[in-house]
């Protein structure tokens, strides 16, 4: 565990607020893959990005995938279809390639779905390392514990039930809406914080990508940041994760849960 800002306040939470990918599920694994070589293809297609270096397109993708991790798909579409019209291209709406990048997703880990829904696939194989020993231990803290996902929740509510971590959450899972105006992470905050009339450090958030981070630091909370090897499972820090957790405001950055001991006697206070 990497301690940023040694002097923020914990030990006295009542709320958690998880994000999904990345940071419990592995389900989805690969996905920015995806995502970035589909919308490569899209801005190819463009009168101006016919010629454009392919470098300058890629480099423009990450950049614009990157930064809005975290929030619901859509925004990546919307800075999609804002790239192609700089390239004199007539984009579609933004929902056709959310719909079509989902689509492509998918169809690349249909086979994790299936294999969890049959019994074919172990859980813990598909979880960040530690996951369900840390939400055990948060249970029976008596912490409360919501789940938080840019993934479409009709997704994110399945995934959760195949993974078995539903039973942590219960009803708290909170997903992407077609709607994009009725869901955000920061609208599951400050409504946690209103219904419960929490203060700021009662409220804990776990995740590895800005947007979360930066939502909880703004409703004054202890940020974890979760800076997971999503691939290798190693236990090792991605570096790309961790300078964006630090940059995000997050307190702390763990590669994975896996030093439980260590964690709640820093998070909680005791053994």
């Amino acid at each position: 565990m990497e301690i940023i800002h040694k002097k923020a306040p914990r030990g006295n939470f009542r709320f958690a607020l998880f994000d999904f990918d990345g940071t419990v599920s592995l389900i989805r694994e690969g996905w920015q893959k995806v995502m970035k070589s589909y919308f490569y293809e899209e801005m190819r297609k463009t009168p101006f990005g016919k010629n454009e270096e392919e470098k300058s397109i890629r480099n423009c993708i990450d950049e614009f995938v990157d930064i809005n991790t975290g929030k619901q798909t859509i925004y990546q579409c919307f800075a999609l279809v804002d790239e192609m019209k700089k390239r004199d291209g007539k984009p579609q709406d933004a929902l056709f390639y959310k719909d079509e990048y989902q689509r492509r997703l998918l169809e690349q880990i249909n086979h994790r779905i299936y294999g969890l829904e049959h019994g074919l696939i172990d859980p813990e194989t598909m979880a960040v390392p530690g996951s369900f020993a840390f939400l055990d231990m948060l249970k029976a803290e008596g912490i409360t514990l919501f789940l938080a996902s840019g993934t479409d929740e009709e997704y994110a509510r399945h995934e959760a039930e195949i993974l078995g971590v539903t039973k942590y959450f219960g009803e708290n899972v909170y997903g992407a809406q077609r709607d994009y105006r009725s869901f955000s992470k920061k609208m599951v905050i400050e409504r946690i914080i209103k219904e419960n009339h929490l203060q700021g450090e009662e409220l804990l958030g776990v995740g590895d990508g800005f947007v979360e981070i930066e939502n909880v630091k703004e409703a004054g909370g202890f940020a974890l940041g979760v800076a997971s090897d999503e691939k290798n499972r190693s236990g090792q820090p991605d570096v790309w994760k961790r300078e964006r957790l630090i940059r995000a405001g997050a307190d702390a950055v763990i590669p994975d849960f896996g030093n439980l001991g260590e964690l709640k006697i820093y998070l909680i206070g005791r053994e």
